[in-house]
């Protein structure tokens, strides 16, 4: 709901600030120029930011040539309603769609939502399905939630050394957000005997 109120104001705001003046052409943003929103959560705003100039070029890019990028975008747009109808199902068939091209935010996204039960009903094996492919290509926002849940005491055992492998080898600047690895990687020790912990800290996982 936060999110929609800030988008919501923000258009607002541009659309008052542009009243009466010419629109200035926006050009399409590069795959990689995109992933860099998309990582910092700045993807939706941006699409405001540009006055909603880009939907077609963006429909195109995730519907025709299926970067999954592109879907990403797409399905976010159409799921919270950003410059298109809404449309929350099409919205997330097309960010399962990126999903199945392994895009790690897309993979990330999905368990949240199965996770936390938004869009969807709750179901933590799907949430678990989706944070494991998303965490094995190194994101670490579904290897803390991982943690997270495999601490609620679901989820096998036999996954515990890989995820350690994971969050013990992984780098972060924010300090909070360390302290919280460490206490998941002290949590996660505690169910597993001290050689498979030390292989794991080894990256033998």
């Amino acid at each position: 709901m936060r999110v929609l109120l800030l988008i919501s104001a923000l258009f607002l705001f541009v659309s008052h600030a542009s009243y009466g003046k010419k629109l200035e052409a926006v050009q399409i943003y590069t795959d990689n120029q995109l992933l860099s929103l998309i990582k910092e959560n700045k993807h939706l705003g941006q699409v405001v930011l540009d006055e909603c100039q880009l939907v077609q070029d963006i429909e195109v890019r995730a519907t025709k040539s299926q970067y999954p990028s592109y879907q990403f975008l797409w399905g976010d747009m159409l799921a919270f309603g950003v410059c298109v109808k809404k449309n929350v199902p099409l919205g997330l068939h097309f960010m399962k769609k990126a999903a199945d091209q392994a895009l790690p935010e897309a993979l990330e996204q999905l368990g949240r939502y199965y996770h936390i039960g938004k869009f969807m009903q709750i179901d933590v094996d799907k949430a678990i399905f989706f944070l494991k492919e998303a965490s094995t290509v190194n994101n670490l926002k579904a290897q803390i939630r991982l943690a997270d849940i495999y601490e609620q005491g679901y989820g096998s055992p036999l996954d515990y050394p890989e995820l350690y492998a994971q969050l013990h080898h992984s780098i972060t600047e924010d300090k909070k957000i360390h302290k919280e690895i460490a206490r998941l990687l002290m949590n996660l020790a505690m169910k597993m005997p001290e050689s498979v912990v030390n292989a794991a800290k080894q990256g033998k996982f």
